[in-house]
C-alpha cells in the first residue's frame, strides 16, 4: 500500500506540473499575441496619417512627386507585409521614405508653418513613440516565451503541445538609432 501511495503522489505531482507549465505557455503565447496586436494598432494609425501628410506636402511641393511616390509605395508595401520579419523590413523602408519626405519639407518654409502639417507631425511623432513602446513590450513577451520553449524541462511540454518560438520585431540598426525626425 505504501508504494502505491508514493506512485500516486508522484503521478499527481507530474500531472500538476504539466498543467502549470501548459498554462504558463498559454499565458505567454496570449501575451505575445496581445503585444503584436498593440503594434498592429499603432502601425495602422501610422498608415492612416501618411496619406494626409502626403496630401499636405503635395500642395506645397508639387515637383517632389518622386519622394511622395516613394512614401506612398512604402506605405502600401508595409500594409501588405506578412510576418514579423517582413513587417520589420517594410517598416524600415517606410521610415526611410518618411525621413526623405521630412528632409524635402525643410525646403518649404510655408509648409513648415502650415497648421495641418504641424499637427500631422505631432501625431506622427506620438505614433512613432507608441510603436517603439509596443515593440519593446512585444519583444519582452516573445523573449519570455522563447526562454520557456527552450528551457528544460519546460521544453518537453512545449514540444508535446507544439508551442514554438516567435520572432522578435526588430528594426535595422540605423533605424533604431535614428528615429523618424519630425521636429522643425
Amino acid at each position: 500500500m505504501g508504494i502505491l501511495s508514493i506512485l500516486i503522489i508522484i503521478i499527481a505531482v507530474l500531472v500538476l506540473w504539466f498543467i502549470i507549465i501548459y498554462n504558463k505557455f498559454i499565458r505567454l503565447r496570449t501575451r505575445s499575441e496581445e503585444a503584436w496586436s498593440d503594434i498592429d494598432v499603432q502601425l495602422k494609425r501610422r498608415y492612416d496619417l501618411i496619406p494626409n501628410l502626403v496630401e499636405t506636402v503635395k500642395g506645397y511641393a508639387q515637383h517632389e512627386s518622386s519622394t511622395l511616390q516613394k512614401v506612398t509605395d512604402a506605405r502600401v508595401q508595409a500594409m501588405n507585409a506578412q510576418g514579423v520579419e517582413q513587417k520589420g523590413q517594410a517598416e524600415n523602408m517606410l521610415s526611410g521614405a518618411l525621413k526623405s519626405l521630412f528632409a524635402v519639407s525643410e525646403s518649404y518654409p510655408d509648409l513648415k508653418a502650415n497648421q495641418n502639417f504641424l499637427e500631422l507631425q505631432r501625431e506622427l511623432t506620438d505614433t512613432e513613440n507608441k510603436i517603439q513602446a509596443s515593440r519593446r513590450f512585444y519583444n519582452t513577451n516573445v523573449r519570455d516565451l522563447n526562454i520557456g520553449v527552450e528551457s528544460f524541462p519546460n521544453s518537453i511540454v512545449a514540444k508535446m503541445f507544439h508551442f514554438a518560438k516567435k520572432e522578435f520585431f526588430e528594426l535595422e540598426e540605423e533605424a533604431a538609432r535614428e528615429p523618424v525626425k519630425v521636429d522643425f
